[in-house]
């Protein structure tokens, strides 16, 4: 999938863009209304081509499996993480307080691990580390890897409510800041 910087430009073009037709499809915001993204959020990239997200099945919190169908109707952020990338372990607060600020019906954090012990490993690194709102998804397989070919981890997805693929970050980034806030809460207005 071909992505471009969000820069000026860019969103220009992005907003022009309306990524599905039809009663629920993922729209771009108005150009006026996208932020100018700074610091961690500044290399947030777009997608050139929207398309519905890669096919991925997981395990959920109580062990049942889940896909990222589970998810329609919310604004989806995929962050793929292991306990073993020292980024990933630096940016988890932020999504733990992000998913705590605005998570419910309309938004979730979905923290992918791809740690290969699943729960035993990933259980007390959550315990450890204070990360409490935050629900327990894991991919021991690295299942995600195949289907989003990340380059590396962390790499975060947003997903819009219909499942389209919207951008992407690679790389740890400050998921509680007002930049992400606000780019996230663009996607949560309502249709």
């Amino acid at each position: 999938m071909a992505i471009f910087r969000l820069t000026a430009m860019a969103l220009v073009t992005a907003a022009t863009l309306s990524l599905h037709a039809g009663a629920g499809a993922t729209e771009m915001p108005p150009r006026d209304k996208i932020p100018e993204l700074r610091g961690s959020m500044g290399s947030f990239t777009i997608a050139e081509a929207p398309a519905p997200a890669p096919a991925l099945t997981f395990t959920g919190p109580e062990g049942q499996p889940l896909t990222l169908e589970d998810f329609k109707g919310k604004v989806v952020l995929l962050n793929l993480w292991a306990t073993w990338c020292a980024p990933c372990v630096k940016e988890m607060p932020s999504l733990d307080r992000l998913q705590a600020a605005m998570g419910g019906k309309d938004f979730e954090v979905v923290a992918l691990s791809l740690d290969r012990g699943g729960k035993t490993q990933v259980q007390p690194f959550f315990e450890k580390t204070g990360v409490r709102h935050l629900a327990m998804y894991l991919d021991p397989k690295s299942t995600a890897m195949t289907a989003f070919k990340p380059r590396g981890l962390p790499t975060t997805y947003l997903i819009g409510r219909d499942g389209t693929l919207l951008g992407r970050i690679e790389g740890d980034a400050e998921w509680d800041g007002e930049a992400a806030r606000t780019l996230i809460q663009l996607f949560l207005t309502p249709e």
